[in-house]
């Protein structure tokens, strides 16, 4: 593959994201599906992803997404936890608190990496495929916040089954359509608690992502 002209050269001023900007719009912009389909939830491979800017990755989005996805957990009977991880992503971190708040209010246990570091999606594979090899009556599952390789303005969530890899389009295809149900009905059925108060709860659960991974790769082949 060949290298851009401008490879490690610094940024110019056209490059650069208005990072508040953003963030509000995170907050302030509402979708609305039914008159402007390009703001309707829609997977790619095992995620949603977008700009707060153009109202395809917002807080809606993000809150009906988890409800959709704790929906079909219930669905599955999958009763164990949900590893979350997220990445440096400007929209990450508020994206991260969203996903807790619902998780929390469904009352799903969530397991974070300590200290609230960012999270390699590959480490959110390991996690989930080493605890079904030990729980497989309690399956755990994932949810990666990452637009993966998207530019700096994108924002993405994605879901891991049991599997622990990248979610089929069978189950894209449930969570989208139940997440854009939610979106239409104005976020109804969407449970919340306030984020604050979520590590309170016992729900919230932090552990060494990094270090269990790093630990464990001299015995993975």
């Amino acid at each position: 593959m060949a290298l851009h002209e401008r490879a490690g050269l610094p940024a110019l001023p056209e490059d650069l994201i208005n990072v508040p900007r953003l963030m509000a719009s995170y907050y302030l912009n509402e979708p609305d599906v039914e008159k402007y389909p390009e703001q309707r939830v829609a997977f790619g491979t095992s995620g949603h992803r977008g700009s707060a800017l153009n109202t395809t990755f917002n807080e809606s989005h993000v809150l009906a997404i988890t409800q959709a996805i704790c929906e079909y957990r219930i669905e599955q009977h999958y009763e164990g936890p949900v590893y979350l991880g997220f990445d440096t992503h400007a929209l990450s971190e508020a994206a991260f608190a969203s996903v807790i708040e619902v998780l929390v209010a469904n009352e799903i246990q969530v397991v974070v990496q300590a200290g609230l570091g960012y999270t390699p999606t590959p480490v959110i594979s390991n996690l989930i495929i080493e605890h079904n090899k030990d729980h497989p009556a309690f399956l755990a599952d994932g949810i990666i916040i990452t637009p993966s390789h998207n530019p700096p303005q994108d924002g993405g969530i994605k879901y891991n089954p049991p599997h622990g890899g990248p979610a089929d389009s069978k189950v894209t295809k449930w969570i989208e359509d139940r997440a854009n149900q939610l979106l239409i009905e104005d976020l109804a059925d969407v449970k919340l608690f306030p984020y604050s108060q979520a590590w309170n709860t016992g729900y919230v659960k932090e552990q060494d992502f990094i270090a269990d991974y790093v630990s464990g790769l001299e015995t993975r082949h």
